[in-house]
């Protein structure tokens, strides 16, 4: 039997939010819930959401996409807090 998956198909839909990295205007596509996640990893850092996201930009490889790269930090932070 096909099991069934339980998906809010309105949070797939990505928003697009502009942000200062490194002094310079840019903006990233990102879901709902990844967005959601990074907002509470700031709330919890005391830092703002463009802090997270300039340090993320900084550290990352010149040849991954930001979003992408944003995506994943969220991600890890999850699959760290349940391991």
């Amino acid at each position: 039997m096909k099991e069934s998956v339980c998906i809010d198909w309105s949070k797939v839909i990505p928003q697009k939010i502009s942000v200062r990295v490194d002094g310079h205007a840019t903006s990233v596509s990102l879901e709902p819930p990844f967005l959601e996640i990074l907002k509470d990893i700031a709330r919890k850092k005391g830092q703002s959401l463009a802090f997270i996201i300039t340090d993320i930009d900084s550290q990352r490889p010149q040849q991954v996409n930001l979003s992408s790269s944003l995506r994943v930090y969220a991600l890890q932070s999850i699959l760290t807090k349940r391991l």
